[in-house]
Parts: C-alpha cells; structure tokens; sequence
C-alpha cells in the first residue's frame, strides 16, 4: 500500500498546513459557537447562526459582528411617559368599564391590554375615529390632506422615503409648511432610504424644517455596529390630532397612479387621544436619531383630548425592548381566538411558538386563514414561507396567494373584538431586529373594516391546494429556506 502522501501527491510540508489549517477551523467554530451561544437566543436561531457561519471561516465573526441578533439601550421618554399616561388616566377607567360591560371575552381583551402596557408603559386609550386607507393613491392623497391643514407641527417617520414623484411632491409640500411656520421634523431609516442624497433635502432645511437619519451606516459603527437594526416605522402626526400607521411607505413603487403593479397595501388613518402615543413613538425615535436633549414645548405637541368610542392601543417593539411584544401579541391573540383569524402578510416566516399556536388553533375548529402574496419582491423569503405550506393545511389552515401586485398589507383580525394593523411582519426580524410600531384595536370598528378588506382581497386571490404539485428542485429550493427562517 502507498504511503498517504504519495496517494494524494501531498508534500509533507503540505500535510502540515491542512493539518495547521484544520486546527485553525476548529478554533474558530469553537470561538465563535461560543461567542453566539453566550447571547442566549433560541436555540433555532442559535444553530443557525452557527451552521450558516461554519462555513465562513473568520469572516462569520465580523459577519455575526454585523448583523447578528442584538439588544440597544437608549433613553426613553419616561417623565414623559407618565405625565401623558396619567393626563389619560380617567380614559382608560372609562375604557376598561365598557369592555368589562359589553365584551363578550372581557377577561382575555383586558389581559391582552395589560400586558401591552406592562411591557411598553403604553396604556389602553381611545380614537375618536379610525379610517382604513387602501392602496397608495387614497393614503398619499389623505395624508397629503391632513399636512396641508397642519397649523403647528408636522412629524413624519419612514423606513423608506424616495426621491421619486410622490417623495418629491411630498417634501415640495412639507417645504411650503415649514415656510409658513409650522414646526417640520422628517426622520427616515438610514439603509431603507438610503436613496435620499443631501442635494434632495437640503432645501427642506434651508425652509427651517429638520431632518435626521435613523443608524445611517458609518464609519463610527465598526465598534458598535447598528446596521442590522433598522428603522421599520411609518407614522405621520398632524397637530398632534390626527395621526398614520401602517404598511405604506413614500415611494412610487407603492403608488398605482405611477405604477401599474404597485404593491397593494394598507394605512390606518387615527384621531383623538391615541395620537399622543404614536406621537411619543415618534419623540423617542426623534431625540434619539436626532441627537437633540429636548423638544421645548412639549405640551404643545399633546393637546388635550375628549375620549373616543373606540378603544385602541399603540404599540411600538424594536431590539430596545427585551419583550419581543409583537411576537407576544400574535401569540396571544391566536390563543384566545375561538371563531376566526384571519392573517395577511407578505412576509410569512413564522417562529416555531407562533406556527405551533397557527396549527393548534386550527386544529381546534377556528376558521384560521392566511393571505400572502404570490410573487413577492424576496424569492428566499417566499420559498421558506410556502416550505410551511403543507403542515399548515394538513392542520386545516386555508391559504391564499395573492395575484398581479405584491401584497404588503400587514393585518390580522381575530373573531370580531380583536385587531391588529401595522408596520410589522410574520417573521423574526419584524419580531426581534426592527423598530416596529402596529394599532391594536378592541371592538368590532376596525374588525369589520379589515375583515370586508380581506374578503375584498380573496377576489384576486389563488387557493393553496392540499396536494401542491412540487417539481423537485423547488421542493428542495422551500426545505434550504426554510433553515435560514431565524435569520430572514
């Protein structure tokens, strides 16, 4: 038999380096299993990121370094907090009265309520009206409106904010605003409006407006880096009266007047108390990002209120909450449903509590549908979300992929006193990694109205047979997703 060298043609010297190199592998597998394990995440999310990086010797610590799973301190607005918590005080005594006599499940809306507040401080409140905006011509043109009323301040936050027709025609209007004296504050993501150059918002400082980004990337960040902690929002406050949220952003991509396969998607138009909380949202974020140590005149921007007839609360979520409270309240709400849950999302990569809690509920009898786009602007995330396809239906789950747009609509209405509209997606970056802001409402009002939207929806929407016919390479293409759903 030949000597090991002479079979391969390996040199002895060459023996050396893999057996060096092969010591060096497993000293960084070790260190760096080590340094992700110490985080205490899930241990999916956990093996993921060790398997992934496995393979990317050295580069996986600055990669895990980057955009690994992270936790940010910052301050909050606590005096501020309390002071509107206690201003609305009697509103929420009021509120908790009325659930307590008219709801048929008062025990499970109240525990969802205080849970909300226990882990944000954001309390049970009222709106004086609640509007669903559909699509982005009827949302542009409506807040378009309310900022062309604006008489003190206007407070806009996106995730994305384009140089495009309607982000022109937008900051063309906020430029006529701060001319005329009223207090403009524009805070965009530093990645997802990456597009807006200094020449595009320059002229709305010159007018007297102000402008920040939110964790622009920098040179500043190798030490702590933040770029995988962005920004989700969109809130729109006008005279801290009336207030937006939900899944559009300021781009024509979302805009069908411009594009005629413009993502289909929808806005949560808001008035009466409930504004001060997305108005606290924004003032965190704002003295945040902004760098500024106050905002003079605060009461100014929280004018006083009757209550409403509706009962909402505010939610905001991001890597500075340790709480995963969107996660939570998905959760929540799928376990107490008895009737139905209708979901939409167009990015469907559930976490292994919340597709257990999905499948359960069908499996008890709830009429559980899920609503997600057929051709999505992420092929990965696509396929992960049909790799769970089959288990949800074998459970009784009914799935439909919506067609022609790309769906962005981010709703889910539970038998008909639960609500949710907002920023965030069914994924695990929506849960743990971004800023996120969403409305949950208590009562039929918005129930009724996102439930004839989804109904509306289903019109253009395919069924997700039992038996799906799956050529190989796309069954094998779903299952290699489906490992990387921690990490999308």
């Amino acid at each position: 038999m030949l000597p090991y060298d002479e079979l391969f043609g390996l040199t002895s010297s060459s023996l050396a380096f893999m057996k060096w190199l092969g010591i060096a592998w497993l000293v960084y597998i070790v260190c760096l299993s080590i340094w992700i394990i110490l985080q205490k995440r899930a241990p999916v999310s956990t093996l993921s990121w060790i398997f992934a990086l496995a393979f990317i010797p050295y580069g996986g610590f600055i990669i895990y370094h980057f955009f690994g799973p992270q936790k940010l301190k910052r301050q909050q607005f606590r005096r501020l907090l309390s002071k509107t918590a206690l201003k609305e005080h009697s509103d929420f005594l009021q509120l908790r009265n009325h659930i307590l006599a008219t709801s048929t499940h008062p025990v499970e809306l109240m525990q969802l309520a205080n849970m909300i507040r226990n882990t944000t401080g954001f309390p049970l409140t009222t709106a004086k009206s609640l509007r669903l905006l559909v699509d982005g011509e009827q949302t542009f043109t409506t807040i378009l409106e309310a900022i062309s009323n604006a008489t003190h301040h206007v407070h806009l936050e996106y995730y994305i904010f384009d140089p495009d027709e309607i982000g022109t025609a937008l900051r063309n209007l906020l430029i006529a605003k701060a001319k005329e004296g009223v207090h403009v504050r524009l805070l965009v993501d530093g990645i997802g409006s990456s597009a807006l150059k200094k020449a595009f918002f320059l002229p709305l400082i010159r007018a007297g407006a102000e402008f920040a980004f939110f964790h622009k990337p920098h040179i500043t960040q190798l030490i702590k880096p933040l770029v995988n902690l962005r920004n989700h929002r969109k809130i729109v406050i006008c005279d801290g009266l009336v207030g937006f949220t939900g899944g559009l952003n300021i781009t024509d991509q979302e805009d069908e007047r411009v594009h005629e396969y413009a993502y289909h998607d929808t806005h949560l138009e808001l008035t009466g108390n409930a504004v001060h909380w997305l108005q606290l949202v924004f003032m965190e974020d704002w003295v945040y990002a902004s760098k500024v140590k106050d905002i003079p005149d605060l009461a100014e921007y929280f004018p006083i209120q009757s209550s409403g007839p509706y009962p909402v609360q505010v939610i905001p979520s991001g890597p500075d909450n340790e709480w995963e409270i969107i996660h939570r309240i998905y959760l929540t709400m799928i376990q107490n449903a008895r009737r139905r849950i209708w979901l939409t999302t167009p990015y469907f990569v559930p976490t292994e509590a919340t597709l257990f809690a999905l499948t359960s509920a069908a499996l008890r009898g709830v009429d559980v549908r899920l609503l997600v786009p057929k051709i999505s602007d992420s092929r990965l995330v696509t396929a992960a979300a049909r790799s769970y396809f089959d288990e949800l239906i074998r459970a009784g789950v009914k799935i439909w992929e919506y067609s022609g747009r790309m769906l962005h609509s981010k709703t889910i209405v539970v038998d008909h006193h639960y609500s949710l509209i907002g920023t965030a997606n069914f994924d695990s970056r929506s849960f743990r990694l971004n800023f996120e802001v969403c409305v949950a409402a208590y009562g039929p009002r918005l129930a009724e109205m996102l439930s004839n939207q989804f109904d509306c929806d289903l019109l253009c929407a395919e069924r997700v047979p039992e038996n799906r016919p799956i050529p190989f390479p796309q069954k094998m293409f779903e299952a290699t997703a489906r490992l990387f759903s921690p990490l999308l």
